[in-house]
């Protein structure tokens, strides 16, 4: 506003008779000291905002990142990835938008609106009056609109969030889309979803226009009653025209800014459903415990476990069992059974509802999941690699380990007979989830990494699912040597990798059914053997003209 007052004496120096010399180098010396006065508060309103916001967005994606990394893992299987990237990404964009373009120009137009209101009523509250009788209605309107522009918004993130998943999806089965012919009805169905997206966004960026216009509008009027009410007092002599003007041009300065805040208050109002996704994780109940570990030994419990995914879903009911240290135990049964849920709840993956696990003798519950999982080694049945070397890839498995270590776990894991073939070796970048890996080679990076970090415990679904037979009984040899002396749950649908467990437990419909070692299951059981009987048989079966 320091031009507009330069400007106001200038015009009441022209009006008084012109000009001199000393008023010209006053007037030049107030415009330099004007442009350098907003010079020096726009650099430090940049830094103490965009500069600001920016560092402050980097840390809300990290403490969110960081939230995911404590949350169970239960909470993922009920949340879309492209939801919770939209959530990192996107919802922290938003806010970091509202922060550093909204927030502060709604702040600054509030408080400049409050000092020009309050100069102007010093000088003719009449006059001050007719400016700004229209603020509280303007602001009333939009403050009105919170609730729909909350629903709008919601609506359009809900329709984000499913093209997002859609588009990942595609590209994700675009091998299996090829070989079904179904890439077209796909696309399709995905055109769909950005009709609707584009829907979502034309009707949110109505309904926000249809407040925000009409707020503005009432603006509008305020112009127009200053200049009535100018005129009718300046008719009656009651002010002179010098302040006539000012109030006009105030006025003019006055209501541009404010409709960019109305704009910014709708802006802001319409962030609450992105502050709500990212609260629902940060809000989230976090798996804790000690940072001591108070085992004795390193024997898995289950007693009388019950667990369910979602509420009134029971997955597991009353399992009891004992895996001992130094005995290979072996989960079978029909899909769906339970295996692969307890071997997860016995790394405390997930915490279960009612009952106990221990590991010699500790409550698992009790013990924060990253120090627990130390004493775990895991191979899971679908290997998950990063875009970076084999190296580093197997690493993984222990951090610190130096190359001469991952390369012995390497050769354990029979991976030198891929490894040499590639043209950098161990070097060589495997592109995303080891694209440019076959499913056995995978496996066997994974197997190495179980090696390489030899916990006491050791979880294997599967190991050797994606093996051909020679390698697969190269893996099998050097598993026997990684498993001596530990603790072994193994899941496994391949009878012969069960017949040398030391203990069979049988899992079906998420109960314990039968347990043993195999050779009493064979005649004791009923579900094993008839497992035994069906295994048999498909090696007989082959194709037939």
């Amino acid at each position: 506003m320091l031009p507009v007052g330069l400007l106001y004496y200038f015009v009441i120096d022209m009006m008084n008779g012109g000009i001199n010399g000393n008023r010209i180098i006053f007037y030049a010396a107030g415009a330099i000291a004007c442009l350098a006065f907003i010079f020096i508060a726009a650099w430090f309103q940049y830094n103490a905002t965009y500069l600001a916001t920016y560092v402050e967005s980097g840390i809300r994606r990290i403490s969110l990142a960081e939230q995911l990394r404590k949350i169970p893992l239960s909470f993922f299987g009920k949340k879309d990835l492209a939801d919770l990237t939209n959530s990192i990404m996107g919802d922290c964009a938003t806010l970091e938008t509202a922060f550093s373009h909204y927030v502060p120009a709604l702040a600054g137009s509030l408080i400049l609106t409050a000092l020009i209101g309050i100069c102007l009523f010093a000088y003719d509250w009449r006059m001050a009056l007719a400016a700004v009788w229209v603020l509280p209605i303007a602001f009333t309107i939009t403050f009105f609109s919170a609730r729909i522009q909350e629903y709008f918004n919601r609506k359009s993130v809900e329709a984000n969030v499913a093209l997002e998943s859609g588009v990942q999806e595609c590209i994700e089965s675009l091998q299996d889309l090829k070989a079904n012919n179904a890439e077209e009805s796909y696309l399709k169905g995905l055109n769909k979803k950005i009709d609707y997206a584009e829907k979502r966004h034309i009707i949110t960026e109505l309904g926000t226009a249809l407040f925000v216009v009409s707020s503005t509008l009432i603006l509008k009027f305020g112009i127009a009653a200053v200049a009535l009410t100018g005129s009718a007092l300046l008719i009656r002599g009651e002010i002179d025209i010098p302040l006539f003007f000012m109030f006009l041009l105030v006025a003019s300065r006055l209501y541009a800014p404010l409709e960019g805040a109305l704009q910014n208050l709708a802006a802001i109002i319409s962030t609450k459903t992105n502050i709500n996704r990212m609260n629902e994780i940060l809000d989230h109940p976090i798996q804790t415990g000690s940072d001591i570990l108070t085992n004795k030994g390193y024997d898995i419990v289950f007693d009388h476990v019950d667990f369910a995914y979602n509420t009134g879903e029971p997955v597991l009911r009353d399992v009891s069992f004992t895996a001992k240290q130094g005995e290979v135990t072996a989960l079978v049964g029909p899909s769906g059974g339970g295996k692969t849920t307890v071997s997860r709840l016995a790394a405390r993956f997930w915490d279960i509802n009612s009952g106990r696990i221990t590991v010699g003798g500790m409550d698992i519950s009790k013990i924060e999941p990253e120090t627990l999982l130390s004493l775990y080694s895991i191979v899971f049945q679908d290997v998950t690699l990063f875009n970076n070397t084999i190296m580093e890839n197997i690493r993984i498995g222990k951090k610190d380990a130096s190359d001469e270590e991952v390369i012995a776990a390497a050769r354990l894991a029979n991976c030198e007979e891929f490894v040499e073939k590639l043209p950098d070796g161990y070097n060589s970048m495997i592109g995303e989830n080891g694209c440019e890996l076959s499913g056995g080679e995978r496996q066997r990076i994974s197997i190495a990494r179980a090696f390489l970090k030899n916990a006491p415990i050791i979880l294997l679904d599967e190991a050797t699912a994606s093996l051909d037979v020679e390698n697969e009984t190269l893996i099998q040899s050097a598993l026997s040597k990684l498993i001596k002396d530990k603790t072994v749950l193994v899941i496994a649908h391949r009878m012969r990798t069960v017949s040398g467990a030391d203990k069979v437990i049988v899992l079906s419909g998420g109960s314990v059914a039968e347990q043993g070692i195999p050779e009493k299951l064979m005649d004791t059981g009923k579900i094993y053997p008839h497992m035994v009987k069906l295994q048999m048989l498909s090696k007989i079966w082959g194709i037939k003209k």
